[in-house]
């Protein structure tokens, strides 16, 4: 198991994402462990591209429940209905929210976090087993290229699951 990721300096985020992918595909593949692969997952997002908060929310009966998360303390539950990660879990697909400002029923869990993507991460059976929510300290700050990047990585995770 590497001990740290290998990351080109003055990359566009598109080949950090090609960077990354490999290495993040070997750091989980091994391992049978469901925290133990989404903390590493985590952690190497916020190492590559230095994202103010990277982190999941797990289903829990009728709730999303913090799990592995790499940054500052965050909101421990989301009801389905409520905030950016509750409508991806309803929606079943990424969504990007360029000012969080701006998106009806955010839940501010930062006041530093500008914008945010999350990505739903599916069970064998199809279902949303959980989110990778992913935050930034900067406005508009997540493009189509993270959205390809994400969805990829997140599949890598989804033939761990």
């Amino acid at each position: 198991m590497a001990e740290t990721l290998y990351i080109p300096e003055n990359a566009s985020r598109k080949e950090i994402y090609e960077s990354i992918t490999p290495q993040i595909e070997a750091l989980i593949s091994g391992e049978t462990d469901l925290t133990a692969n989404l903390a590493n997952f985590a952690a190497a997002l916020r190492e590559a591209f230095g994202f103010f908060w990277v982190g999941f929310y797990l289903k829990k009966e009728n709730q999303l429940v913090l799990g592995p998360f790499q940054g500052p303390i965050a909101c421990t539950r989301i009801n389905f209905d409520k905030g950016v990660c509750g409508y991806c879990y309803r929606t079943k697909e990424t969504v990007i929210v360029p000012n969080v400002e701006e998106f009806p029923g955010h839940i501010a869990c930062s006041s530093a976090s500008k914008s945010e993507i999350v990505v739903p991460v599916f069970d064998k059976n199809g279902n949303v087993s959980m989110v990778l929510d992913v935050d930034s300290n900067e406005l508009n700050d997540f493009s189509e290229v993270d959205r390809v990047g994400l969805e990829k990585l997140v599949k890598i995770l989804e033939n761990t699951i």
